[in-house]
């Protein structure tokens, strides 16, 4: 029997292309991605590309929370990258201890509050959950390496983690996909740049990179990436459907580059992972959204050992 609504935590992960905002500087799109969020009605948001939401004393930030009835967090935008990440939660589920923003080399910090998941009847659970809404870097390889493992730390022992975002890669366990890694030389695959921003040198060939989920949720298994756990796990096999690109034609076949990740502790609360890239979705965004929901009981024995231990420290 599924849990009742009450007993789910619902968490989506979306990439609003450039915040809903067009060149034009229209942003219809931007309020029809809170419409959009607004059906799922989210506990927890791991938003990419806040672009202008720091804007008038972050009023769009706050807009898009009061629409959702949720508490935001936004790392900073930088020179190099004016699209920050964000997380939004409920503050009835979820106590915030504290708020970390890491910085990985110029492109966007990662946004990371630290919580405590409460208990019907208001407790919060004993261990924290680190919280990660990330947007890995576009254009370099070496960088997207260099952000995956500043994530692992997260993860380290001791720590419980949930964390999710655009990758811009490819998952590893490519023979388990529905959707092949992209073919490099086809034709319809025009955009230059999206090659060399994509692929990686290995046994003197070019192929796609796969590198950062291999490090997240590959060889010691510090996540378990949540498409490929509801596929394999829950029997879900549209878990695994592509998640981008939804708009352009020149980038060759869709893909799986918006993923899910969170501590082995954490996977028997999964109930379900959806990939919805429907018309409202594709007229939002290039994304599509990601929509999971855990069992919030079990989440909470998972974050309430034995010892009842406080205390977890800074990543």
């Amino acid at each position: 029997m599924a849990p009742a609504e009450e007993n789910v935590v619902t968490v989506a992960v979306w990439n609003v292309e450039h915040n809903g905002h067009d060149k034009d500087g229209a942003d219809h799109r931007r309020h029809r991605a809170y419409d959009v969020l607004a059906e799922y009605q989210p506990d927890l948001v791991f938003r990419q590309e806040l672009t202008h939401a720091h804007l008038d004393g972050s009023r769009a930030l706050y807009e898009e929370a009061n629409r959702l009835g949720l508490w935001p967090f936004m790392a900073p935008g930088t020179p190099e990258s004016p699209n920050p990440t964000g997380v939004l939660l409920s503050t009835e589920l979820f106590q915030v201890d504290a708020y970390y923003t890491h910085s990985t080399g110029g492109w966007h910090p990662i946004c990371n509050p630290l919580v405590r998941l409460k208990n019907p009847d208001g407790r919060p659970s004993g261990t924290a959950l680190s919280l990660a809404s990330v947007h890995l870097c576009c254009y370099d390889p070496a960088t997207r390496a260099r952000e995956a493992k500043r994530l692992v730390t997260l993860g380290a022992p001791g720590r419980t983690a949930l964390l999710g975002g655009d990758m811009n890669s490819y998952p590893h366990r490519t023979h388990e996909e529905s959707v092949p890694l992209p073919n490099w030389s086809d034709p319809a695959l025009r955009d230059a740049a999206h090659f060399e921003h994509r692929t990686v040198e290995r046994d003197g060939k070019r192929v796609s990179d796969t590198v950062p989920d291999q490090i997240l949720a590959g060889g010691r298994k510090v996540f378990v990436e949540a498409g490929y756990y509801a596929a394999t796990t829950l029997g879900h096999s549209h878990a695994l459907e592509p998640t981008a690109n939804l708009w352009r034609k020149d980038q060759g076949r869709r893909s799986r580059i918006d993923r899910l990740y969170f501590s082995p502790s954490l996977a028997p609360a999964l109930l379900s992972l959806e990939v919805v890239a429907d018309d409202d979705v594709a007229e939002v965004s290039d994304h599509a959204l990601l929509i999971a929901r855990f069992d919030r009981a079990a989440m909470q024995r998972t974050l309430t050992p034995v010892s009842e231990t406080p205390e977890e420290s800074r990543a």
